[in-house]
């Protein structure tokens, strides 16, 4: 059997049971997030984050697809807190991804927000505990059907 081919049932598993179990939640609202990012301005290094939160049974899964390979690749939601730094003002959020390549943890993602407003994303890579620093580009062409649309 390939690698490749192992790598990518590991992914597709992970997503039938996330979407195996959330019909069995009764009555449910997924909310869906769909974010793009590169390394630095015209970087050919660029992902696409994808979230889900089941906001009824507080089910959270997501994953990373850079745009060099195209696979997906599993998130575990591992901290998120929030902090209200002005009355009236939305809420600063700090999201912890850990990112789950072939049964290893690989690396880290953190995203710091306030409201619709991304303001850091890094990546920390386990192996060496290099991080590396994102922007998200929001006004790329991206929807959950077809995922972000990187210029050919």
């Amino acid at each position: 059997m390939k690698a490749g081919y192992f790598k990518g049932f590991e992914v597709k598993r992970w997503l039938l049971l996330v979407v195996g179990v959330l019909p069995l939640a009764g009555r449910c609202e997924v909310v869906s997030e769909n974010l793009c990012f590169e390394l630095d301005e015209g970087s050919p290094v660029k992902f696409e984050l994808r979230t889900y939160y089941d906001t009824t049974n507080k089910l959270e899964g997501g994953f990373v697809k850079y745009a060099s390979s195209g696979v997906p690749i599993p998130l575990v939601l591992t901290d998120h807190q929030e902090e209200e730094v002005s009355p009236g003002r939305p809420w600063l959020a700090t999201t912890m991804w850990t990112e789950v390549s072939e049964g290893k943890v690989t690396g880290e993602y953190e995203m710091v927000s306030q409201g619709v407003t991304v303001l850091s994303m890094t990546y920390t890579k386990k192996s060496n505990g290099k991080q590396y620093k994102f922007s998200h580009i929001w006004n790329i062409d991206s929807s959950l059907e077809t995922g972000c649309q990187w210029e050919q």
